[in-house]
């Protein structure tokens, strides 16, 4: 899940509590298709773009897709999701593209796709590289 930090930051993600915040505003289909696949206890990597351009810290889904009340027409969804923790190590994008095992993702492919899926194993390759 990206975000620009200084419109909602891994700290306010943080701040919002157990409760969580709504993950809304997404217009883009086929990231709005990834919101409405993601089920309750799903862990996300939260990713600072624009500023940073680097996976700063984990959350976790508590509300899987309902209305999103940001968008007028009906169409679009939101998640809740809530802060687990802030990375020790943020993992820059460009040390992701140096990873050969890592060349499929989204994240490069569609650098704009504001939400996307991770397949496990890739999931574990940038875990370990967040504690390097």
């Amino acid at each position: 899940m990206k975000s620009e930090p200084d419109v909602w930051s891994i700290d306010q993600q943080k701040k919002a509590g157990i409760k969580g915040a709504p993950w809304d505003g997404v217009r883009n289909y086929q990231a709005a298709k990834n919101l409405k696949s993601m089920k309750k206890g799903d862990q996300c990597f939260f990713y600072h773009s624009n500023i940073g351009k680097e996976i700063v810290g984990i959350v976790e889904v508590i509300k899987e897709a309902y209305p999103d009340k940001t968008d007028q027409s009906g169409r679009f969804v939101a998640v809740t999701v809530k802060f687990i923790k802030k990375l020790i190590k943020p993992i820059k994008l460009e040390s992701i593209k140096k990873n050969k095992e890592l060349s499929h993702l989204s994240l490069i492919k569609q650098s704009r796709l504001s939400v996307m899926p991770i397949d496990s194993k890739s999931w574990k390759i940038l875990d370990n590289m967040s504690k390097v």
